[in-house]
C-alpha cells in the first residue's frame, strides 16, 4: 500500500461513500465559491487529508507495538491556484475568520538550499502550512524556481481533539505544493507519509508515524495495523460488514488538555516510565540489555522469545509470547510496592544502574514530575493493550478471509470458531471496553469526562466506547449499530451534562458518526 500513487480524484463520490458525498457536496461548493470571490478565479485543485481516529492501541506506539488507526471522513481542504505573484509568493487564507491571512515566500541561502522562518514557539496554523512548503522544497525544489500560489484552507477535523487536525493540515499542506509545482507525479504513499513526518517535526511536533500513515493510507472500510518494530510498515484490515452494520461514533469531552504544560506529569512521565520498565524487565528476565541502551517493551519480549535481530516475529507469534509474558510483567514488576509504585531511588535500584547513568539515561532529555513511579501499571497496560491489538485485527481478518489462506499473508489460520454478526461487534467492543478500562485505570490517561462519556455510551447501546488519541481529554470513539445512530446521539447529547446547552449545530460539531474513511488525495477542479 505504501508503493501506491497519491491518488487523484474528479469526483466526490470516489472520495466518499455516496451518502457522505452528497452532504460533503455544498461544503466543497462553498469552499470553491469562497476562493473565486477571494482570488478572482476558480481554484484548480484541492487537497485533501483526512484526520484520524485510533480503534485500539493507545500508548504503545512508543513502545514500538502495532496500532489500528482509520482514517474518518473529517478532514483538511486547501482549496488551489497559480498567482501571478513573482518568487514564489504564497498567500494563505482560512475560512476560519480566528485565523489571519498570511504571505510568505522562501528564500536561497546556497545552491540547493532554501530558507524559510517558521515560529516554533508556538503552533500557529500557517506553520503548517510553511513546514509542507519547506520539505517540497528542499526534497523536489533544490534547483528549481517554486510556483507562486493561492491557497484558501478549511477543516472539519476538531483541533485539540485527538483526531489529529495536525497531521492533516501538514499532509494537506504538503500535497498542496506538491500538486502546484507539478511534481506530485512519482510520488508513493509511503514517501508523502516520511515527508509529512519530517514536515512536522519542523513546526516542533515529534510523531512516530501513526497519524499521517493513516492520513495518507488509508481505504474505505479499513483500518491500518500500523508496525513500528523493526522498522514502520502498514497493512489493511478491513472491518467486517456485518448485519447488523456498524460505524463509528466520535463524542468529544470539550477537554483540552494541553499536552505542553502539563506533559511532564503525564505524557513524558508515561515515557519515562515505559522504559524504566522495559528495563527492570529485562534485567529480571536475563534479556540482554546495552547500558545505555533505551529499550522499549516491544523490543523486550521479542529478545525473551528469541526474535532474531532486525526482524518481526510476526503478529501470531508475537500474540503467544504477550499472552506469556503478561504473567511474568505481573510478577516481576508487581512484587513488593510495584503495584503502588516505586519510589525514585527504589526505581533507580531495580534499573541495576547507578544514579548518575540513570539520570543521563532516562530523565536528562525529558522533564518529568512524580513521587511515586507506576512502572508495574503502565507496563501492564501497553502489554495488555498490544495484545488486544492483535486480537481486534485477528477477529477482524478471521471474518473477512477465508482459513485457506496462509499466514504469509498475515491473516490467522485458526480453526477456532470465530464471532459473526452481532457477536463479532460485541467481540470488538469488548476488546474496545477492556482498552477503556485499561487506559483510565492502569494508564491513567482519561479523565472523568472521558470516563463518564464512554459509560454513557455503552448505557445507550454502543458495542464498544473508549477513548482515542492521547487522553487526559479529547475523544472517545464508540462502535453503534449503523441504525440505531441517531437515537445513540440523542441519548448522549441529553444525559452527558457538557452536551445538555448545546444547540444542534453545536451538537454536530462535537458528536458525529463515521467510517473508515480514504486516505488523502488530490481533486481536479472541473
Amino acid at each position: 500500500m505504501a508503493d501506491l500513487p497519491i491518488p487523484i480524484y474528479t469526483s466526490l463520490d470516489d472520495i466518499y461513500d455516496g451518502y457522505t458525498a452528497l452532504a460533503q457536496a455544498e461544503r466543497w461548493n462553498a469552499l470553491l465559491d469562497h476562493y473565486h470571490a477571494v482570488f478572482g478565479q476558480k481554484p484548480t485543485h484541492v487537497a485533501r487529508a483526512p484526520g484520524r481516529v485510533n480503534l485500539i492501541g493507545e500508548h504503545i506506539d512508543y513502545a514500538l507495538f502495532g496500532v489500528l488507526p482509520s482514517a474518518i471522513s473529517r478532514d483538511i481542504l486547501i482549496a488551489l491556484g497559480p498567482s501571478a505573484a513573482p518568487g514564489g509568493q504564497v498567500v494563505a487564507e482560512n475560512q476560519d475568520e480566528r485565523y489571519e491571512k498570511q504571505a510568505f515566500a522562501a528564500s536561497r541561502v546556497g545552491e540547493g538550499e532554501w530558507a524559510l522562518e517558521i515560529d516554533r514557539s508556538e503552533l500557529r496554523w500557517e506553520s503548517y502550512v510553511k513546514a509542507g512548503y519547506y520539505g517540497v522544497l528542499t526534497h523536489h525544489l533544490r534547483a528549481a524556481q517554486p510556483k507562486s500560489i493561492n491557497m484558501l484552507v478549511t477543516g472539519s477535523v476538531p483541533a485539540g481533539s485527538g483526531l489529529s487536525s495536525s497531521a492533516a493540515m501538514v499532509v494537506a499542506s504538503t500535497l498542496s505544493f506538491l500538486v502546484m509545482n507539478d511534481v506530485l507525479h512519482g510520488v508513493t504513499k509511503g514517501e508523502l507519509v516520511g515527508l509529512a513526518m519530517e514536515n512536522e517535526k519542523r513546526v516542533g511536533v515529534n510523531s512516530g508515524g501513526m497519524d499521517q500513515a493513516a492520513s495518507v493510507i488509508c481505504t474505505p472500510s479499513s483500518a491500518l495495523y500500523i508496525t513500528f518494530h523493526p522498522a514502520l510498515s502498514s497493512s489493511p484490515v478491513s472491518i467486517p460488514g456485518t448485519h447488523p452494520s456498524a460505524v463509528l461514533v466520535i463524542t468529544n469531552s470539550l477537554v483540552v488538555s494541553d499536552k505542553a504544560l502539563s506533559a511532564k506529569v503525564n505524557y513524558n512521565l508515561r515515557v519515562v516510565e515505559t522504559l524504566v520498565a522495559a528495563r527492570v524487565l529485562a534485567r529480571a528476565l536475563g534479556v540482554r540489555v546495552g547500558d545505555r541502551e533505551k529499550v522499549t517493551l516491544r523490543e523486550v519480549v521479542g529478545r525473551w522469545a528469541g526474535e532474531e535481530q532486525g526482524a518481526d516475529m510476526g503478529p501470531e507469534r508475537l500474540q503467544r509470547a504477550l499472552e506469556q509474558l503478561l504473567g511474568e510483567a505481573d510478577r516481576i514488576l508487581g512484587a513488593g510496592h510495584g503495584r503502588d509504585g516505586l519510589s525514585h531511588a527504589e526505581m533507580v535500584a531495580a534499573s541495576g544502574l547507578e544514579e548518575a547513568a540513570f539520570h543521563e539515561l532516562y530523565l536528562s532529555w525529558v522533564e518529568v514530575e512524580a513521587t511515586r513511579f507506576r512502572l508495574w501499571a503502565r507496563a501492564k497496560h501497553v502489554l495488555s493493550e498490544s495484545l488486544r491489538v492483535l486480537q481486534f485485527r485477528r477477529v477482524c481478518l478471521a471474518h473477512s478471509s477465508s482459513p485457506a489462506q496462509s499466514t504469509s499473508t498475515g491473516t490467522s489460520t485458526s480453526t477456532e470458531p470465530q464471532p459473526h454478526g452481532e457477536g463479532l461487534l460485541k467481540e470488538l467492543g469488548r476488546l474496545m471496553n477492556e482498552s477503556q478500562e485499561s487506559c483510565s485505570g492502569l494508564f491513567d490517561c482519561s479523565c472523568a469526562e472521558l470516563d463518564a462519556l464512554t459509560r454513557l455510551a455503552r448505557e445507550a447501546g454502543a458495542y464498544g466506547s473508549r477513548l482515542t488519541g492521547a487522553g487526559w481529554g479529547g475523544c472517545a470513539v464508540s462502535l453503534v449499530a449503523e441504525p440505531d445512530v441517531p437515537a445513540f446521539i440523542e441519548k448522549i447529547h441529553t444525559s452527558f451534562g457538557p452536551y445538555q446547552k448545546l444547540s444542534k449545530k453545536q451538537l454536530e460539531e462535537v458528536v458525529f458518526a463515521t467510517k473508515p474513511s480514504s486516505g488523502a488525495g488530490v481533486y481536479v477542479v472541473g
